[in-house]
């Protein structure tokens, strides 16, 4: 039996948490964590935010085979963050 057909790709669901350095420069302060679901990384955002600058939950469709990512689809954002490439 294949189970390929209809089979779509994984997401890469990751949050990351930003503090400022001394310099003033935003620096990654809690992961990037990869999480199970869309819902369960918003709520790790929402939770850190009062802890951190800036938080930010995204996901993107992931072809770990090929080594190709899609684009990223920010999920949840708070405060300052750096922009994302």
């Amino acid at each position: 039996m294949s189970d390929s057909s209809g089979q779509k790709n994984p997401r890469l669901i990751v949050v990351v948490a930003f503090d400022r350095g001394e310099d003033g420069e935003l620096f990654p302060a809690f992961g990037p964590a990869d999480q199970q679901s869309e819902d369960r990384a918003i709520r790790t955002a929402r939770a850190l935010t009062a802890k951190h600058s800036g938080v930010i939950a995204w996901s993107r469709e992931a072809d770990p085979t090929l080594g190709e990512y899609g684009p990223p689809n920010t999920l949840f954002v708070s405060g300052d963050v750096p922009d994302m490439e």
